[in-house]
């Protein structure tokens, strides 16, 4: 809505109109027009609104694979998030870079090319500062990375790197492995300056350091499977993932898991004192019977009773009773 205009106003401008100083035509001109969009034919719009989208769900499913193996491998809270992905020119990306920078030359096989996959210094100095045994934080003074610090990040990116596999399935089964570390964007000149390329953008906090991992795919690189960076495709191979074959590879992963298994001859309790006196050759009165049920612990559930024995020359429990869940 527009200003209301005042008394005063109102008068001025009907003054004006009776001198001839505004013309009634030009308010009533039609100002309709219709909107020209500008197209810069140097940056041809090779990713659509879809292959963005595809590539957002992608790297969140990755950001969130970071976030847990970050915070496991270094043992503080590591939060990484993506902010943006963008298209944009090669040029724009390598001139944003300061020096020195972490530019990881990444194979994204069997893809063609490479993509290139960046930590910015802060976080580097944090990570590398934490896996020494510090607190992870930061450098105060901005300066080069030693050889020592290099292969510590070549092999902490490789790692990364191995946790791109799982969101990327969906698309095409990829295996990316570092080719080497640069530190200065010159150097990284893989491709045309126009080549055009979408930019991944992560926030990443390691306690109190904050910075941003960037990862720069080119799209020769993920040219040959463009069809399937479609939100259509990707949710329809979701809906598909319930198969037979998903389901006996779950199974048969399941089946060789590992998990503990416990047999409790009984229990008892002991004060502190008591405990502190116990001496080698001393007998501990159970809660159980000598021909009672023993439990049988599966993992911190109770799921069997027993009775224990000899089998082989070697202590055994043989299973007398199974818990089932409705039992509970």
């Amino acid at each position: 809505m527009g200003d209301i205009l005042s008394q005063n106003e109102i008068d001025r401008l009907l003054q004006q109109l009776n001198t001839g100083e505004l013309d009634v035509k030009e308010f009533s001109k039609d100002t309709t027009e219709k909107k020209v969009r500008s197209h810069d034919f140097r940056r041809p719009s090779k990713f659509a609104k879809d292959h963005i989208r595809t590539l957002q769900i992608i790297n969140e499913n990755y950001a969130r694979l970071l976030t847990n193996f970050l915070s496991g491998y270094l043992r503080t809270l590591v939060q990484v998030d993506v902010q943006t992905v963008q298209p944009l020119q090669y040029m724009e990306f390598t001139n944003s870079i300061a020096n020195p920078a972490v530019l990881g030359i990444v194979n994204f096989n069997p893809l063609p090319g490479s993509i290139i996959f960046e930590i910015n210094p802060a976080i580097a100095y944090s990570l590398i500062d934490r896996i020494l045994g510090g607190k992870g934080a930061g450098m105060d003074k901005v300066r080069g990375f030693t050889e020592i610090e290099i292969a510590i990040l070549m092999r902490l990116i490789s790692q990364m790197l191995g946790l791109m596999r799982e969101p990327w399935e969906n698309v095409t089964r990829i295996r990316p492995t570092l080719d080497r570390i640069e530190t200065n964007a010159q150097f990284a000149q893989l491709m045309s300056p126009n080549e055009m390329v979408a930019l991944v953008t992560f926030t990443a906090k390691i306690g109190d350091v904050e910075g941003l991992l960037n990862v720069c795919i080119p799209h020769m690189t993920v040219e040959p499977v463009m069809s399937k960076l479609t939100t259509k495709l990707w949710f329809s191979l979701i809906e598909k993932g319930s198969s037979e074959e998903t389901k006996h590879a779950i199974e048969v992963k399941v089946e060789d898991t590992k998990i503990p298994v416990m047999a409790l001859l009984g229990r008892t309790t002991l004060s502190v004192h008591d405990f502190l006196m116990l001496q080698q050759g001393d007998v501990l009165p159970l809660n159980s019977d000598v021909n009672g049920k023993i439990e049988v612990m599966v993992g911190d559930m109770l799921k069997f009773y027993g009775k224990p024995g000899v089998r082989n020359k070697k202590v055994a429990v043989k299973v007398t009773d199974v818990i089932r869940e409705e039992e509970d």
